[in-house]
């Protein structure tokens, strides 16, 4: 019977609201104890002091290209790039080539992933055939396959009526359905967002009104409905306003912001760099402020990566046709950490919306370190600093705005299931 020891770190479990100083012991795949001087008998033991221990983070929002468009990512990579970065279950959307829109293909991501991740992985299926945003699909079907959520993301689905069905029938399955917000004649072809930068540079504007419209379109569907509405990457101080009102009236909505639009404005696109172009595009310092008091005080309830791998030589275009996405797993904590360092939240609280407050959202098992719980855990130095060189990381690609970029904040150790995956210096562990 295997058993590990994590000695004297901060333990962090969100959970249980617990932040100490403890040991975590692990006893095959579950969390056996968390207390003070527990005893290492037949234990390998991990030194923790000066580190964070915390339940892996939960991502529920990522691209991992899988089947169809290998040569950006592949589940093997995506896995191994999530446990670099601290994170034991990823959420993968469906718009791969085929479209997740039928069961088969998610068992196929199911089986591989098994197979070839070091971390858990599960599937979001399509709401509509093949993204079209016309026909739903069969939702029961995709569900029993081990489908967690509804989304058609990369795409927008402009029929309200459409939506609406949707809606009306995630809730028959219990499902939360993913909204990828963004009116499509408002954005037209914006690659940036609308004002002084696009402007600037000649670019074509997207404009905020193109996000809110569609928040608020979706939020009365999810009032009529009584469904369950997760508002993906918001990038909009107004999409705030109109997700408190949400959750003030008891709608079932909820939100993710990624680390990108918690961090970055529509000023780093000024050197045309393509890895700062994505979908919705960054935008102004005040949208920016107002997404991490959002995420702060619960608003917004989680960290979502929006991990979006391209191939260098899609990104190295002129800007208007290069593809939307960056990555994002690697670096995530390294760039949210920046909220603790500047007290804008604790590091319990970041720990809530990087892990409990997900799992919780998708009802995925993960996000507590209570005794029996599932044994997967991050051990993260909050004081390390790194640069990030996206050549040396696990993705596929490179497509990384924070490439060269001094980060504050690193992983130290990944466990999955009670196995170390992942170690700083050591790199990924297992397949």
């Amino acid at each position: 019977m295997s058993r590990v020891l994590i000695r004297g770190g901060r333990v962090l479990d969100p959970a249980n609201d617990h932040d100490a100083v403890a040991d975590v012991l692990i006893e095959e795949d579950r969390v056996l104890e968390v207390g003070p001087d527990l005893s290492a008998e037949n234990a390998e033991v991990v030194e923790a002091a000066g580190k964070w221990v915390a339940p892996g983070f939960v991502d529920l929002h990522v691209h991992l290209r899988e089947p169809g468009l290998e040569y950006k990512e592949d589940l093997a990579s995506g896995g191994r790039a999530a446990v670099a970065g601290g994170f034991t279950s990823i959420c993968c959307m469906a718009n791969t080539d085929p479209v997740n829109d039928d069961p088969s293909v998610t068992k196929y991501i199911l089986d591989r992933a098994a197979k070839d991740s070091p971390a858990r992985i599960f599937p979001i299926a399509a709401a509509t055939r093949r993204l079209a945003g016309e026909v739903m699909t069969e939702m029961s079907a995709l569900k029993d396959a081990g489908a967690v959520a509804f989304s058609d993301d990369g795409e927008t689905i402009m029929d309200a009526a459409v939506m609406r069905s949707v809606l009306e029938y995630s809730k028959l399955v219990d499902a939360p359905v993913v909204i990828h917000a963004e009116d499509c004649g408002l954005r037209a072809d914006g690659v940036v967002n609308e004002g002084r930068m696009s402007t600037r540079l000649g670019l074509p504007g997207n404009p905020v009104e193109a996000e809110e419209i569609h928040v608020a379109r979706d939020i009365r569907l999810a009032r009529l409905t009584g469904a369950r509405l997760h508002v993906g990457h918001v990038s909009s101080g107004g999409s705030v306003g109109l997700i408190r009102q949400a959750k003030e009236e008891g709608l079932s909505v909820t939100a993710e912001v990624t680390p990108h639009h918690l961090s970055l404005t529509e000023e780093v696109t000024e050197g045309f760099d393509t890895s700062t172009k994505m979908a919705p595009p960054l935008r102004t310092q005040g949208d920016v402020e107002t997404l991490r008091k959002a995420l702060a005080d619960g608003v917004i309830d989680c960290v979502a990566t929006d991990h979006a791998p391209h191939a260098t030589y899609e990104k190295d275009v002129e800007f208007t046709a290069a593809p939307c996405g960056v990555l994002g797993l690697e670096t995530a904590f390294g760039v949210v950490n920046d909220m603790v360092r500047q007290g804008e939240i604790s590091p319990l609280e970041l720990m809530r919306r990087m892990s409990t407050t997900p799992a919780r959202i998708f009802g995925l098992e993960g996000g507590s370190l209570s005794s029996g719980s599932v044994a997967d855990l991050v051990l993260l130095d909050p004081e390390t600093v790194w640069v990030y060189d996206p050549t040396e990381g696990f993705s596929k690609s490179r497509n990384s705005p924070w490439g060269g970029s001094e980060l504050t904040g690193q992983v130290f150790a990944t466990f999955v299931a009670g196995r170390l995956v992942y170690q700083a210096g050591r790199g990924v562990l297992v397949r």
